[in-house]
């Protein structure tokens, strides 16, 4: 079984508490990005997502904890066989809080790098 890598879906990075207004300042007015809205789907936990191309960029505050929300996240074609991969070779997985249109999952690398494949609907 291989991995059917299509792209780099998006990147997470995060920002320490209470400096939303700062990261917004940064990333819309000296990057120049503009914040995807859906006031019918308001992101999680207070993330804030920007388009970059055909990748997106999303931020969130920083949990504070050593196993970061950081992480880059591969569109894949065969999530399902994705899954069954790294499971067979003991790696677990977790399931992350649905977003319409797409299925997903992430996992830690063997240095606590969190790491999310998805795959559209």
């Amino acid at each position: 079984m291989k991995i059917d890598f299509k792209r780099i879906d998006h990147v997470m990075l995060c920002f320490p508490e209470g400096r939303e207004k700062e990261a917004r300042r940064f990333y819309e007015e000296v990057l120049g990005l503009e914040e995807i809205i859906d006031p019918e789907r308001p992101h999680l936990r207070g993330a804030i997502w920007y388009q970059m191309g055909n990748i997106q960029l999303h931020l969130m505050t920083d949990q504070g904890s050593n196993a970061s929300e950081r992480h880059p996240a591969f569109e894949v074609a065969n999530l399902e066989e994705c899954r069954q991969l790294l499971e067979s070779n003991g790696i677990p997985v977790k399931n992350l809080t649905p977003i319409p249109g797409r299925n997903r999952f992430s996992f830690r690398d063997p240095f606590e790098n969190r790491i999310e494949f998805l795959q559209y609907d």
